[in-house]
């Protein structure tokens, strides 16, 4: 009997691929319904309120980017020291990380809570929306620290091939979230209806609760750290986080770029009215329907990238990258049909007022049209990033971004006075343009023969 080790070779390759990306879609796929749920819940409250949740979260998530940035370049080192087999390193790395990043995100934390008025402020809102808004986000600033340790600790994990255990974190704490946002928002077990402060100590408690249990699964008894041999040091060792956030920061840019864009963009849909606003808060939800499970591509090519780069074996890393593109297209093919085909039923699971249906249906149409291209640049910059080429998915963002999509919106809004349906145009000749520049660059760039950032301990 003939044994053919390639297709054991390319099953076993299957094998470790859909071991990263279940639990990874699985995640995000119960992120991205906790999302639609909590939303629809703050939805049957009014337009405003869903207002107020969109520009609080814009400011938010400047902050929440730069620590999702740093897990990533975490998640970088990570899988390059498991990959050499340097466990001592992969230790100092994440708790260094860590450490860090908890004094920095306090810091952030008092910043954001004092100054909330000020910045939500930019959006030019009515008294109403401003009001809504700064209550908001002063009480989920207070989660800023604990949504930190759960970022880091899916970093570190997910490194190390470990995508379950931040799965089944992510699950406690977006059942948690939907759990506590409907008893608090609508006033049950007692509890008297709290509405939009209702949403906020939702997601805050289950914040709460999944960084107790991040710390616990690396320094429990039986912690991942905690096996590997040395003491936690609280001493700040420089030369250990530097690297870290030089590769992580980059990619912390690119979310912060988005955001800051996202203020002008917000500024031109107001124009058309609180309703249109609203519309297009609901509709980044659904369209999280494709973009979300699809975004574990992403990761695992980070990782298996970094473990290919660890160990030497480059040519195992282009299998990698061959496989994660073929799969990633085959899901955006039935997810970004569903945006196409069934535009307004998604947004009637959110919301109930017509006009925002009508608003929101159209854009799901255009992002359902862009789906493939903006996932399989995902993959793409996922390998950029394991190889530490953060820098470039920056550059190719702010380029697609501040020459095309911010430009374009504030014309339409601003000067020709059209259609918001131009400015969703807009964003999806955004996202092709990244696509093919993504492309290019990623066929020149031999990454598989870059090197190991970790060095020798």
């Amino acid at each position: 009997m003939r044994i053919n080790f390639k297709d054991r070779e390319d099953k076993m390759m299957r094998n470790r691929i859909l071991s990263m990306i279940i639990p990874i879609t699985m995640e995000n796929i119960l992120q991205m319904t906790a999302g639609i749920i909590s939303m629809a819940m703050v939805g049957r409250i009014n337009p405003l309120a869903v207002g107020a949740i969109g520009v609080s979260n814009i400011i938010f998530n400047i902050i929440w980017a730069i620590f999702k940035g740093v897990a990533t370049g975490t998640s970088v080192f990570v899988a390059q020291a498991y990959g050499g087999n340097n466990y001592k390193k992969l230790k100092k790395i994440a708790e260094q990380t860590l450490l860090c990043s908890l004094i920095l995100v306090i810091v952030l934390q008092q910043i954001l809570f004092w100054n909330a008025k000020t910045l939500l402020k930019i959006f030019n809102p009515s008294p109403e929306l401003l009001a809504n808004g700064i209550l908001y986000l002063r009480i989920i600033s207070w989660g800023l620290p604990f949504i930190t340790i759960v970022l880091t600790v899916a970093g570190i994990l997910q490194g190390m091939g470990d995508a379950k255990t931040p799965m089944k974190i992510a699950i406690i704490m977006n059942i948690f979230n939907m759990t506590f946002s409907y008893v608090f928002i609508f006033g049950k077990l007692g509890i008297n209806p709290m509405g939009i402060r209702g949403a906020a100590f939702g997601l805050i408690t289950a914040q709460f609760i999944a960084a107790i249990l991040g710390l616990r699964v690396l320094f429990g008894r039986d912690g991942v750290l905690t096996e590997i041999s040395g003491k936690f040091s609280f001493t700040i060792e420089l030369e250990e986080v530097l690297p870290v956030y030089r590769v992580g920061l980059p990619t912390s840019c690119e979310t912060i770029f988005w955001e800051i864009a996202a203020i002008l963009i917000t500024k031109a849909i107001l124009t058309y009215g609180e309703i249109a606003y609203a519309a297009y808060q609901l509709g980044l939800q659904a369209e999280a329907i494709s973009y979300t499970p699809a975004a574990g591509f992403g990761v695992a090519a980070t990782t298996f990238i970094g473990h290919a780069i660890g160990s030497g074996d480059k040519e195992q890393g282009k299998k990698y990258i061959r496989q994660l593109i073929k799969w990633t297209s085959i899901l955006t093919i039935f997810t970004g049909g569903m945006l196409l085909v069934f535009p307004k039923q998604i947004m009637r699971l959110l919301t109930n007022n017509k006009q925002v249906i009508e608003i929101g249906a159209v854009y799901l149409f255009v992002m359902g049209v862009v789906q493939i291209p903006q996932n399989i640049n995902g993959v793409l910059n996922g390998a950029l990033r394991g190889a530490g080429y953060s820098k470039i998915p920056m550059r190719i963002v702010i380029l697609g971004l501040w020459s095309i999509r911010v430009p374009l919106s504030l014309m339409v809004a601003f000067v020709f006075k059209k259609s918001i349906t131009f400015i969703w145009i807009a964003f999806g000749l955004d996202l092709i343009f990244r696509f093919i520049s993504s492309l290019i660059i990623f066929k020149k760039k031999d990454i598989y023969k870059s090197k190991s950032l970790i060095g020798v301990d």
